[in-house]
């Protein structure tokens, strides 16, 4: 974890006195983006916790709404591209990016609901590491392609094939669905998500993966991409 935090402080410094940067983690669905994420702000921030420096702005907030979702067909497929709200994502970096002199409002998604809850992230004009996780940050079709170019730096989370089933399955499971539900839920739409997403690692700076140690991430590969 110290050469990423070194790594996001060194984009700090490079980056503009006034403005915002903003790191992406990309992987596969299940691979514990949202958890090096937090990881990550936690330790960013430790030093000033009155003042923190880094906030999180997931994607998955950006799902749409299931009655849209029910409306359009994909209900039962939500999870894959089209079920977000792709240009709302897009607009919310831009905005992050340009440091506002207010707070700026971004949706939360609650996987208790398994629904997305409207200004349910705040982040603070003092704010100026943006750490932002996703599955498809880095697909090279529109709208999404716009993605990459507001990115400072982006990470491609490795894990175990096995590892990302076992916690789908359980994912789901805890979101109220019988196993044999879960087991269908992760064939029909994570499987062929996470391939959709592992051909994108080549657009990454860098890859990571988790250490031996719990809670602990390095670099397996720096430098994937040069942009």
């Amino acid at each position: 974890m110290k050469e990423l935090l070194e790594r996001v402080h060194e984009k700090l410094a490079n980056g503009s006195n006034k403005g915002r940067i903003v790191i992406g983690i990309v992987g596969c669905p299940g691979s514990g983006k949202s958890t090096l994420a937090e990881l990550l702000v936690n330790r960013l921030n430790a030093n000033d916790l009155q003042n923190p420096i880094a906030q999180i702005l997931p994607l998955d907030g950006f799902h749409l709404a299931n009655y849209v979702l029910e409306n359009l067909g994909l209900r039962e497929l939500k999870g894959i591209p089209d079920t977000f709200d792709a240009a709302g994502y897009i607009q919310k970096l831009k905005e992050a990016k340009q440091d506002p002199p207010k707070i700026l409002k971004a949706p939360r998604f609650d996987r208790e609901i398994e629904a997305s809850i409207e200004d349910g992230i705040y982040i603070s004009p003092e704010t100026k590491i943006i750490i932002t996780e996703g599955n498809y940050l880095l697909l090279e079709n529109e709208p999404w392609a716009q993605i990459a170019g507001l990115l400072d730096d982006c990470w491609y989370l490795r894990a175990d094939p096995q590892t990302l089933t076992e916690r789908l399955i359980e994912r789901h499971m805890t979101g109220g669905k019988g196993r044999d539900q879960a087991i269908e839920k992760v064939q029909s739409t994570d499987l062929p998500n996470a391939r959709l997403v592992e051909v994108t690692k080549a657009r990454a700076q860098m890859l990571v993966k988790p250490a031996e140690e719990p809670f602990e991430y390095r670099i397996q590969q720096r430098e994937l991409k040069q942009r």
